[in-house]
């Protein structure tokens, strides 16, 4: 094409776009007319300067730009009919209002739109629509000044007066010169223009009104506009859970149907949910309401205690009161599950799901196999203890680890990384403080970014305030809870001494080699990286186990000495007969017995578990050594306990029994981690209060289970009173309800303040019939007439403890961060508790208000709800500098940014909502010069979070991670696949697309490296023997999809929805 001004045909192409050749005729032009179906003034901007001087435009548009308009338009022209006026101008109004909510919000824009504006208003354009036919032209009239070189131009051919018309699409148009054509066009666009309904004033309405440059929203609006649109999920739903039967004495409440209803949506966008109400607010009523809502079989899996039938509140009783259909199977069952097949079950329902925190043992893997392909619902108080990673491994059941469905977290495994990383490289001791706020800091990141959208979780506050009168028209409310008592059991000089000592010795001096032979070591089979860091921990579970029983009561601890200097002696005799013996099976297991407390079953499977025999020669001579140095401690351990003649816990425990009116006549739940502690303080008990006591401990028979329940659960169904108090280890602290008390004593310290919450839990339900719950806890401490100088030793002790154990002392508190001389106040804290200690403030606040406007003010909530997308508005703040708050949308992803004079900053909703958050009286203040230059801020903040990148795990784990390790092997061996059948190739390529996206759990990784390694070291490998190994080795339940991946809605358009610019002082 010609680069001169006198062309016919013009394309957008090369720079030569209609828009410039606009430019080059309107300079000359008078009059200026536009016939076309399409007119987006969002485009104005690039073309009024151009047209200053002309000194009239007419601008006809056409109406039909909807299927909707379409079948109306060929209705009236079957009937002969027309548009009215009036739905001309509403029609008009309505794609103007979609044309500006999808035009960039930006100065120029807005210019244009102002210019638009001033010109209709003082004649200079007019602007009309055509109401009858379906209007396609695109005709551009340009009538020059009398006298010019002639008449005027014609432009017509494929483009709308729109940016994708004039310069951005590849269209076709002609320029007409002849003065025939410039009459034929001007008299039939007179024709049509007389027959068109003016709609400049609904256009001004519209504008000032409908879009976002409106000028009048106020503070107050914006501020409901924002919650409106933050839940407009929420508010969609509706009131009413349709239930195909309720038992009879249920009461249903609005707390649990809302949940039910919360948890239904998150399962059909996300294919996995936390149920994660606080203990006591009945966790299992909301999932046999949410299981009654779901298509298709339901499985629960859960520990057995839970599926008894003996106890009212086990699943199976729920589900049958709510005549629910489901299996039920224990989690320690999962073998026979896997082997009976689990094809048919559709839900599966997971109880005390945070027992599945850690991926690396198999029955994570065996339950990862069955989760595979269902909708699953996991329950648990406390989805998130300790660290990043725990939280990952529940998501797994659900969602794949490198391409989740979470709005813009497409890989959890490097997001999760990221925040193990933050922590691992800080040293809990030197760094102590920046330690605990980092671990505060991802808890935080991972309530915001992930589990919003995956949990419903909800505290006992937040049902007080916010599902207030539902509890008060059923006659309902939640038992006050007492702040925690702590008791002081006194120790005299010499106990305090002994104790100490002990203390010391179990911590820094004792070596524990006797559970870690394998680190001296010396011969051909060295132990690999996974065995050695086995072995150390069991070292630790060791010290951990002394350091609780020493705290629990002085008769464990002594009986736990004991069976260390007898199994110390066994092993030193071995090694003197020329034998060590290693078992490598027995450190998963480690875990789940000293949660039964029962630490002499773990003493009896270490000693019976020898698995290898080595000869003693290839150990170190330290090994010997170290042996017995352990054994001399322990020795004089027991020496220094022999001194100790009473037991000062135990007394304090009788006189507080005695002397408290609360703890005379009611029913009293005693907790300790130990069954002998247990077993002692019954024995010691009954004594004193014959037939008052019963004890429960992992060992206990169904008869004893029956008559805690009869005795101590409000809803049992043959109610007894032949006990008062009921003395039990952790094995009841979840899932047996025992609110016909209202007294926990914890005879030990419960470590992790989550354990306290979950004893209490047992007691502190909903329906319980008191009024009030007390709880006690014991705490060692030096003798003293002054009750702070108890407290002071009380915390000194706790503190030492923590202190000696240095990195240990993680596994002493269950992992939870905790700070040394935080961890007292924690327990005698009433929020400890009541589970509302998390540091985070409820959304539900917000959902409130919002709620309430929508019930209450019909009207106020139909004008919130009809503000424009991009609404902005300005108010006084106070701050120092201005800032503006921008509120975006992609799909499902929600984030706010804020930004002042630096760089722009994420935050989330709460601090969003603190700061929009107005009410009527505020006034509305004049955005500034600099919006825009803000709003950009903002928006690239938001593109550059939300640029999903395809990241592969970056180098930190690279060599080690099996995953990794496996793909780069199998790319190798599939290189050729010419000898393989098409259904191998697509086996092979669904094996890789699995590994690549984080669908095959750890430990199938591991195994399909190591055997895929072994293959390696036998020769050039065989692609046909690998396919063997693959389908021998990986479950074919990993190969298949979870739902969450037919479900995803997480895509979508990047979109503003609101500004609100805050004026500093």
């Amino acid at each position: 094409m010609s680069n001169n001004s006198d062309l016919t045909f013009i394309t957008n192409e090369k720079g030569q776009n209609l828009l410039e050749r606009f430019k080059v005729l309107i300079k000359d032009t008078e009059f200026f007319d536009v016939l076309v179906g399409y007119f987006y003034t969002s485009g104005f901007y690039a073309l009024y300067k151009s047209l200053e001087k002309t000194k009239r435009i007419r601008i006809l548009i056409g109406i039909s730009t909807s299927k909707r308009t379409v079948e109306l338009i060929e209705k009236a022209k079957q009937s002969e009919l027309q548009f009215s006026h009036a739905e001309t101008k509403e029609h008009f109004s309505n794609l103007l209002v979609n044309e500006m909510s999808d035009a960039e919000d930006s100065r120029p824009v807005e210019e244009g739109v102002m210019k638009f504006l001033e010109w209709l208003q003082n004649g200079k354009l007019e602007i009309k629509a055509y109401p009858t036919e379906n209007l396609h032209a695109k005709l551009y009239i340009m009538s020059f000044l009398e006298g010019d070189r002639d008449v005027g131009r014609v432009i017509t051919g494929s483009s709308n007066f729109t940016q994708s018309g004039l310069v951005d699409n590849l269209e076709f148009n002609t320029e007409l010169k002849n003065r025939a054509d410039y009459d034929f066009a001007k008299a039939k666009f007179e024709e049509l223009w007389k027959v068109a309904v003016d709609v400049k004033e609904k256009y001004v309405q519209t504008i000032q009104e409908k879009t976002w440059l409106n000028n009048t929203i106020t503070p107050y609006q914006l501020y409901l506009k924002f919650l409106y649109e933050y839940f407009k999920d929420e508010l969609r739903q509706t009131d009413e859970v349709i239930f195909k039967y309720v038992p009879t004495e249920f009461k249903r409440l609005e707390y649990q149907e809302q949940a039910v209803l919360n948890a239904k949506k998150i399962l059909e966008e996300y294919g996995g949910v936390f149920i994660s109400d606080v203990v006591g607010l009945g966790k299992t009523y909301v999932s046999a309401m949410l299981a009654s809502q779901l298509d298709g079989r339901t499985l629960v899996l859960a520990p057995p205690v839970l599926l008894e039938k003996a106890n009212p509140g086990s699943w199976p009783n729920v589900f049958s009161d709510f005549r629910v259909p489901a299996d039920f199977e224990s989690l320690g069952k999962l073998d026979h599950l896997i082997r009976r097949g689990t094809e048919k079950y559709k839900n599966i329902f997971i109880d005390e799901a945070h027992r599945f925190r850690t991926e690396s043992n198999i029955t994570y893997e065996k339950l990862a196999q069955i989760c595979r392909g269902k909708i699953i619902a996991l329950v648990t108080a406390t989805p998130l203890n300790n660290t990043p990673k725990d939280i990952l491994s529940q998501i797994k059941l659900f969602q794949k680890a490198k391409k989740s469905t979470i709005p813009n977290l497409p890989n959890l495994e490097s997001f999760f990384g990221r925040l193990e990383q933050r922590i691992k490289k800080l040293d809990r001791k030197k760094d102590r403080a920046k330690y605990m706020r980092t671990a505060k800091e991802n808890a935080k990141e991972i309530r915001e970014q992930v589990l919003k959208y995956l949990m419903v979780r909800r505290t006992r506050k937040e049902i007080e305030t916010y599902f207030a009168d539902d509890l008060k028209n059923q006659k309902l409310k939640f038992p006050e809870v007492e702040t925690p008592e702590p008791i002081f059991y006194q120790l005299n000089k010499e106990e305090n001494e002994i104790f100490n000592k002990t203390v010391e010795l179990i911590a820094r001096k004792f070596k524990y080699a006797r559970y870690m032979p394998m680190l001296y070591y010396k011969g051909d089979d060295r132990p690999d990286q996974l065995e050695i860091q086995s072995q150390k921990n069991m070292g630790r579970f060791m010290k951990i186990l002394l350091i609780k029983r020493l705290e629990s009561s002085f008769y464990a601890f002594r009986n736990t000495v004991n069976r260390f200097v007898t199994y110390y002696k066994l092993f030193l005799k071995e090694l003197g007969q020329g034998n060590v013996y290693v078992s490598k099976k027995y450190a998963n297991k480690i875990f789940e017995l000293l949660e039964n407390d029962d630490d002499e079953a773990i003493q009896r499977l270490i000693e019976s578990d020898k698995a290898k025999k080595y000869p003693a020669k290839d150990f170190t001579e330290s090994l010997k050594e170290d042996l017995e140095s352990d054994l001399r401690i322990l020795k004089e351990i027991q020496e220094l306990w022999s001194r100790v003649k009473r037991d000062p816990k135990l007394l304090s425990f009788v006189d507080i029994l005695s002397s408290r009116p609360i703890l005379k006549k009611n029913k009293i739940i005693v907790f300790s981690e130990s069954k002998e502690t247990v077993e002692y303080l019954a024995k010691n008990l009954e004594k004193k209060l014959p037939d008052e006591v019963l004890s429960f401990t992992g060992g206990s028979s169904a008869l004893i289970r029956e008559k805690t329940i009869e005795n101590f659960d409000a809803r049992a169904r043959f109610p007894k009173d032949d006990y008062r108090i009921l003395i039990a280890t952790e094995v009841l602290s979840e899932g047996v309800n025992l609110h016909r008390s209202n007294v926990v004593i914890n005879y030990d310290i419960p470590w992790n303040p989550t354990r306290l919450m979950q004893r209490v839990g047992r007691i502190n339900r909903v329906d319980t019939t008191f009024d009030k719950i007390y709880t006690f806890n014991f705490f060692p401490t030096e003798q003293s007439n002054d009750q702070i100088k108890l407290k002071e030793a009380a915390e000194a002790k706790i503190q030492a403890f923590i202190t000696l154990l240095g990195a240990d002392a993680q596994l002493l508190t269950e992992g939870e961060v905790i700070e040394s001389h935080e961890l007292f106040n924690r327990l005698i804290s009433k929020k400890t508790i009541t589970g509302e200690d998390e540091g985070s403030e409820s959304e539900l606040k917000y959902l409130h208000v919002i709620r309430g406007i929508r019930d209450t003010d019909p009207d106020l909530f139909e004008k919130i709800k009809r503000l424009p997308k991009k609404a902005r508005t300005g108010k006084k703040y106070d701050a120092k500098e201005n800032q503006l708050l921008t509120y975006f949308r992609k799909g499902k992803l929600q984030k706010f940014f804020i930004t002042s004079s630096g760089d722009a900053k994420e935050i989330d909703f709460i601090t969003a909502a603190k700061f929009l958050e107005s009410n009527q009286k505020d006034a509305r203040e004049k955005l500034n010069a600099d919006f825009y230059d803000k709003l950009e801020k903002n928006k690239q903040a938001f593109v550059f979070a939300t640029t999903e990148e395809d990241v592969e795990l970056k180098a930190t784990r690279g060599g080690r991670d099996s995953a990794m390790q496996v793909l780069r092997i199998l790319k190798a061996v599939f290189r050729d696949t010419r000898q393989l059948t098409e259904d191998q190739i697509d086996y092979y390529k669904k094996v890789m697309q699995q590994f690549e996206e984080g669908a095959i759990p750890k430990q199938t990784a591991k195994t399909v490296n190591k055997v895929l390694n072994k293959e390696l070291k036998q020769g050039p490998p065989n692609s046909l023997k690998v396919l063997a190994l693959l389908q021998n080795n990986i479950p074919s339940e990993f190969l298949e999809s979870h739902i969450a991946e037919s479900a995803a809605h997480t895509f979508g358009p990047r979109e503003v929805i609101l500004s609100e610019y805050l004026m500093g002082k």
